[in-house]
């Protein structure tokens, strides 16, 4: 995306982020302990029934982060080409999580949890504002969810 190019309408924007939520297989995970230590990871995740399923162990500090916290801060992209989304967060032990949203996790990034280590944690992430754009010229806009619910 060039700077010269016409600013996308939040229509397309909220198209585009949908596109590369089923499309990537990375995603930055922002979090913070309670001493508000931050930490930030990229984690394979799966897009499903509008939240973003995330996977790792509970002995980590994203794990633990995710699990105490309830919130976090996901990013995809460069720095042209951004999607932040804030989102709260639900805790599954490895066996609890929905079916269809583990077997879509595993379908995605091919691999299954639940037939590792008993220390991974599911988390769903739902969506309560998200921004994306593309370069400054973008900037207005930008905010295409507020309070969980599409501006678009």
């Amino acid at each position: 995306m060039k700077i010269t190019a016409s600013p996308r309408g939040p229509g397309q924007r909220r198209q585009d982020v949908l596109d590369r939520l089923e499309r990537e297989l990375d995603i930055w995970v922002a979090t913070a302990d309670a001493d508000g230590t931050p930490c930030m990871v990229p984690l394979w995740f799966v897009w499903h029934e509008e939240s973003v399923w995330l996977c790792t162990r509970l002995t980590n500090p994203t794990g633990r982060n995710l699990r105490d916290g309830g919130r976090t801060r996901l990013a995809l992209g460069h720095t042209r080409d951004v999607v932040l989304i804030d989102g709260e967060v639900d805790t599954f032990a490895l066996r609890e999580a929905p079916s269809a949203a583990a077997g879509a996790f595993a379908a995605k990034t091919g691999w299954d949890p639940r037939e590792d280590s008993a220390s991974y944690a599911w988390f769903r992430v739902r969506p309560r504002a998200v921004q994306a754009w593309h370069e400054v010229h973008e900037l207005k806009q930008r905010h295409i969810m507020r309070d969980g619910a599409w501006t678009c």
